[in-house]
């Protein structure tokens, strides 16, 4: 990958990244309810993760958004656990390391917020994006935390944040 980049998200990428998300959950055939697809968020990025302790990072190639992830409070959980949310890469992105790059400034970002814990749902099925959250320290958990009303996704993680 040449000129990639990873930087925090501008009000002038959201239309951007709501089509990346929703083109990636498409391809993996993520159903639209219960799931990020039907987020009032994903259309709001900017806004959303404006908030306190919460902030969105895009992937940049060569001035191309090509992804995302981003750290938020856990809806109804802990104070001290955050959610990493919405991370999608579009096909072009994956399998060179970006993914690893990008939950390192995830996490560094919830670690400088004081958050000790951080979840993540996902699907049973991403059998390579669950891979990569074991290999980055992240724990499979029997039920899921807090209340973010992503009913579909049926994979729960967490990890200590050293």
């Amino acid at each position: 990958m040449e000129a990639i980049k990873i930087r925090t998200i501008k009000r002038e990428d959201n239309q951007i990244i709501a089509a990346v998300i929703r083109s990636v959950l498409i391809e993996m055939g993520v159903p639209k309810v219960g799931t990020a697809y039907e987020d009032k968020a994903l259309d709001m990025m900017f806004e959303t993760y404006g908030q306190v302790r919460s902030s969105y990072f895009v992937i940049e190639e060569n001035g191309k958004v090509i992804g995302g992830g981003g750290i938020a409070p856990l809806e109804n959980g802990d104070a001290d656990t955050c959610e990493l949310q919405k991370m999608y890469f579009l096909p072009k992105a994956r399998g060179k390391g970006v993914g690893h790059k990008m939950i390192n400034v995830c996490l560094d970002f919830a670690k400088n917020q004081g958050y000790v814990k951080c979840y993540l749902e996902t699907m049973p099925y991403m059998k390579a994006a669950r891979k990569l959250y074991k290999k980055m320290g992240f724990v499979e958990l029997e039920a899921p935390l807090g209340n973010t009303g992503h009913y579909s996704c049926q994979a729960w993680m967490i990890k200590e944040l050293d």
